[in-house]
């Protein structure tokens, strides 16, 4: 992976297919991060020494920086992942370390489930400072940077749309089990036929509702908006402006709407089953295919760590 094509996913948003749980001013200041611990890819280690230009290239594609904020935006970034190298890389590289021997066993929903609230645990330092980091730029935003945040806003939407709305449903069940199998092969290398049945099985089974799912981020988008333009106009002072943004966050995480947030307990719960069926299914070598994985992650972390 060339860091050209990294800097073309940061600013196309990278997957339309994978749901952000930030707003974009912190968004951003985690999107990197998130490519290089999932990637898979040969060039992690790249990709996260180039981390805060790339989170420049994606941001700036959201708000369109004057000058003038370019180089506090740029030096809000260095400093963000800074800190990060320092104080949070070692929390992630011991997670990967935890996860190289169970993976060789079988799992359960609920482990699965364990796991990944694990993960989004250790990420929760980063979204607090990228929050405090982003409600410092907030005053400086203008009309015409909100409008280009909803002209942005709305392209997403249509890029979703094509990707999880086609109208035909056999191409969209096709591009949904496309998508599964590729996540899985990034950890477990090539799957069989038979995998790929159990993969097709499960999209189909699957509660995932793209037309809610996109009502509820257009929801949240409306929100972001309303919410930034408040804070401007009413020249809300800094911890104001932190409350409201870590508000917009709780929401995004927890939906105040009673059906989308039944929906995500649902979800949530189907995609652990989802996953611990997927990796009992692997095989041996698969398995170890998957541990090499996690420990080239690993190494890739601890390269980074090194002064």
């Amino acid at each position: 992976m060339q860091l050209s094509r990294i800097k073309n996913q940061i600013i196309d948003g990278l997957q339309p297919g994978v749901r952000p749980r930030v707003r974009p001013l912190a968004r951003s200041w985690v999107l990197v991060l998130a490519v290089t611990l999932l990637a898979g890819c040969s060039s992690v280690r790249l990709a996260y020494s180039n981390a805060s230009q790339l989170g420049w290239w994606w941001l700036d594609g959201y708000f369109d920086f004057s000058r003038e904020q370019a180089p506090q935006v740029k030096q809000a970034l260095d400093g963000l992942f800074d800190w990060h190298r320092a104080t949070q890389l070692p929390e992630h590289a011991a997670l990967l370390a935890r996860t190289q021997a169970p993976i060789l066993e079988p799992t359960t929903p609920a482990q699965t489930c364990r796991w990944q609230a694990e993960v989004r645990e250790q990420l929760e330092p980063l979204l607090q400072r990228a929050l405090q980091l982003a409600a410092e730029q907030v005053p400086g935003l203008t009309e015409a940077q909100l409008r280009h945040l909803e002209q942005r806003y709305a392209k997403g939407i249509d890029e979703m749309r094509g990707d999880f709305l086609q109208d035909d449903p056999g191409e969209r069940l096709t591009q949904s089990v496309k998508r599964a199998v590729e996540r899985a092969e990034r950890l477990y290398g090539r799957l069989d036929e038979a995998q790929r049945r159990l993969v097709r099985s499960g999209v189909i089974d699957s509660p995932f509702d793209p037309a809610l799912w996109l009502k509820e981020r257009q929801r949240r988008q409306r929100e972001v908006l309303v919410t930034l333009r408040r804070l401007v106009a009413e020249r809300a002072d800094a911890d104001q402006r932190l409350a409201a943004l870590r508000m917009l966050l709780v929401q995004t995480e927890r939906s105040p709407d009673p059906v989308y947030r039944a929906y995500q307990l649902k979800l949530g719960e189907y995609n652990c089953g989802f996953a611990a069926r997927i990796h009992n299914a692997t095989t041996p070598a698969q398995r170890l295919k998957a541990r090499e994985t996690l420990k080239g992650w690993e190494d890739d972390l601890r390269a980074l760590m090194a002064p």
